[in-house]
């Protein structure tokens, strides 16, 4: 049980690091293509929009397909953009190299959490989504941090060509660890209104938007903002952003500590913790302490309620849904991402990259209320939206 699940950590890890790489890199990004840091910021957004777009689609295609065939498919293809993207000559080709990233990202993120929970026994099963998290948050301690380190000493270029080595590792170790597991039925359209119709999906959908959407509007220009307003060194945002990783793994503990006694709650905690960091961004010129402590209650918080909303779609839902009902979660968590990155670069041009917390901070508090008014304090169980 536990090789396949390590090696989906790993898988996440990549995933992960793929993914927020440019936030790392972006200064260096829209220096070779000669463009501002709003404007090499859209290849966030577009990042984020297709996977919105292609989640659910590609899911529903992918359905048909056995879950080890699936995923082994995904990293090939995952293993073929980043070497675009490392070669890609012009602005408009790495952008085309990075949307077929997304379209990996898009199945990836979709059976990452039903199928960990599949190879473990239920028991294990928020010990098995944890581990998937884990290697997220080490993608932000490790990852994302090395790989700004290596776009600074040798060019942006080498490190998605360092990705897409991991890459091939990973599909190497996947092929030799993940077992057959039994094929579920496929999931159709006509299926689709059903799903809809599940409360509990519609008002965790409805959060998640909008926290992605506040989340992002910070987190897209870190790393300007940590330099421009801040004051910080490159070395001393590096750390920054490892610290954030550090805390997403506290997160991911607590979740598999605390959630299944709290889960209404913990939620809620978690938002509100999202909120208070993006808002105490203003701060971060005080000290480089203070920035720390920002980073490392932002990453715990971000990472604890990724996790606990993930969980609450797999108790929201059927077994045979699970994985399109995760594949609509992770489009519209990228469609927050994508907005998230937009109100960013508008709130840069307009009135300064100071003010990005303060607004992601607003609308972060605005998904808390919306919690807080839509998911109620009893205990969901698998409820029987498709017949």
């Amino acid at each position: 049980m536990w090789l396949p699940l390590v090696g989906l950590a790993f898988a996440a890890f990549m995933f992960n690091t793929s993914e927020f790489m440019p936030v790392g890199l972006l200064t260096d990004i829209a220096g070779s293509f000669a463009l501002s840091e709003a404007q090499a910021g859209m290849m966030i957004s577009i990042y984020a929009w297709a996977v919105m777009a292609l989640s659910l689609p590609l899911m529903i295609l992918g359905s048909k397909l056995p879950m080890r065939t699936l995923l082994l498919v995904v990293i090939a293809v995952f293993l073929t953009g980043q070497a675009a993207s490392a070669a890609a000559p012009t602005f408009p080709l790495l952008v085309a190299a990075r949307l077929l990233v997304a379209a990996a990202h898009a199945v990836f993120w979709s059976i990452a959490s039903p199928l960990a929970t599949r190879i473990a026994d239920d028991q294990h099963a928020s010990t098995a989504m944890s581990m998937v998290v884990t290697g997220s948050s080490v993608a932000m301690i490790f990852g994302m941090p090395l790989g700004r380190v290596i776009g600074l000493a040798v060019g942006w270029r080498m490190t998605f060509a360092c990705v897409g080595a991991v890459a091939l590792c990973v599909l190497l170790l996947m092929m030799a660890v993940m077992p057959r597991l039994e094929k579920g039925e496929p999931f159709t359209l006509a299926q689709l209104p059903g799903l809809l119709q599940n409360r509990s999906l519609m008002a965790i959908y409805a959060v998640t938007i909008l926290a992605a959407t506040g989340y992002y509007t910070g987190y897209s220009y870190i790393e300007p903002f940590l330099q421009q307003i801040a004051g910080l060194a490159d070395g001393t945002i590096t750390a920054a952003l490892m610290v954030f990783g550090c805390a997403g793994i506290v997160g991911s503990l607590l979740f598999s500590r605390f959630y299944d006694g709290h889960r209404v709650g913990f939620s809620r905690i978690m938002i509100a913790g999202l909120s208070l960091a993006l808002l105490l961004m203003v701060a971060t010129g005080v000290s480089p302490a203070a920035v720390f402590g920002i980073c490392f209650i932002w990453g715990l918080s971000a990472t604890a309620f990724n996790v606990a909303f993930q969980a609450e779609i797999i108790h929201a839902t059927p077994p045979d849904a699970s994985a399109v009902a995760m594949s609509i979660f992770s489009g519209l968590f990228n469609l927050g991402i994508g907005c998230g990155t937009w109100f960013g670069g508008m709130v840069t041009d307009s009135v300064g990259i100071g003010s990005v917390g303060l607004v992601g901070g607003a609308i972060a508090a605005v998904a808390l209320v919306v919690c807080c008014a839509t998911m109620g304090g009893r205990r969901r169980s698998v409820e029987a939206t498709l017949r």
